[in-house]
């Protein structure tokens, strides 16, 4: 594409690949996000379900299909507005033209079977799956359509890391939920990344296509600049590492050692959305981030680590203590 151009309408019918490539099987790398609800549940509450094994396997079909039928409506009803992306263009709803009958059973059918899973699995899940499932519609659907909000864009979008990290949570355990502050500090986690998303299209289409296209492709860019993208970024980080803070202090303080590889996390993911091209954009390729998935292993080694060894040092700095002069 250039400066200021716009793919042409699809001239040819959808094939059998078309329909399957809307569902975007190949993001469910996205799912990693439900591994830590996992681990959580049995640190902090043991399993509570009959069979560990089935349940895992019924959360994450749950997840992929959810996603998936968010994904079908996402893609077909952004067709006309991804166009207008240098890259998003080339998805199969722009290439080519999909029956909408078809899209609406393939999106029913993922859902059906997401949603049965999950109540299979228990009622918790259940009712996790429901608001998953009807994310996807407020964020995609008019008239709520939060996409095209700023600000409200990445919020709602968001929710699907705290979702994720319920789903896992309720594998364990279908009888409680995650703490509120490690659910708060996974959402802003969440907006943290889906603003750092932005801001790097931002950047990277202003450049090269002007801002016009930008916002022709999403209504939301019209209330945002680099900087207050880049400003809000700071802020989702702060409020997700407070609640993070929140959180380890009340359930193990030795998770304190961990915070130096979350603020490197963070840093090291800002730091590769100002890159031109970059993975930010395409999330489930992150893992081809060499430095970035470094600092995973180092987070999940000193998780290993502080899970397995007490600290009692640690717990005389949450007493009140004061520098004495005399």
């Amino acid at each position: 594409m250039t400066q200021g151009t716009t793919v042409a309408l699809p001239t040819s019918h959808g094939a059998l690949r078309d329909y399957l490539r809307i569902a975007r099987i190949d993001h469910s790398a996205k799912h990693i996000f439900i591994v830590p609800g996992i681990l959580l549940a049995l640190l902090l509450r043991g399993a509570h379900t009959p069979s560990v094994a089935a349940s895992v396997m019924l959360g994450f079909l749950t997840a992929v299909c959810i996603a998936s039928a968010n994904y079908v409506i996402n893609e077909y009803l952004d067709r006309d507005f991804d166009r207008h992306h240098p890259t998003k263009s080339a998805r199969a709803a722009v290439q080519r033209e999909l029956n909408q009958g078809l899209v609406f059973l393939e999106w029913a059918a993922l859902l059906i079977f997401g949603l049965t899973c999950a109540r299979v699995a228990g009622t918790a899940m259940f009712i996790c799956a429901v608001v998953f499932a009807t994310q996807g519609v407020v964020y995609n659907v008019r008239p709520f359509r939060t996409k095209d909000m700023p600000y409200l864009d990445v919020i709602s979008e968001a929710i699907n890391n705290p979702l994720r990290l319920i789903i896992g949570w309720t594998m364990i355990d279908p009888t409680s939920l995650p703490p509120s502050s490690i659910i708060l500090a996974y959402w802003l986690g969440g907006a943290f990344l889906m603003g750092a998303k932005r801001l790097s299209e931002y950047r990277e289409i202003v450049a090269s296509h002007g801002r016009d296209l930008l916002v022709r492709y999403r209504a939301s860019f019209s209330g945002y600049t680099a900087d207050t993208l880049t400003i809000s970024c700071f802020a989702y980080a702060l409020f997700s590492s407070f609640f993070l803070a929140v959180f380890l202090i009340k359930y193990r303080m030795e998770y304190l050692l961990l915070f130096p590889f979350v603020v490197m996390l963070f840093a090291q993911y800002l730091r590769l959305s100002l890159r031109p091209g970059s993975a930010a954009q395409s999330p489930e390729k992150l893992y081809q981030e060499r430095t970035l998935m470094l600092l995973v292993a180092a987070l999940v080694v000193a998780f290993v680590v502080t899970t397995a060894v007490d600290v009692p040092l640690l717990y005389q700095f949450a007493a009140q203590r004061y520098i004495s002069l005399q």
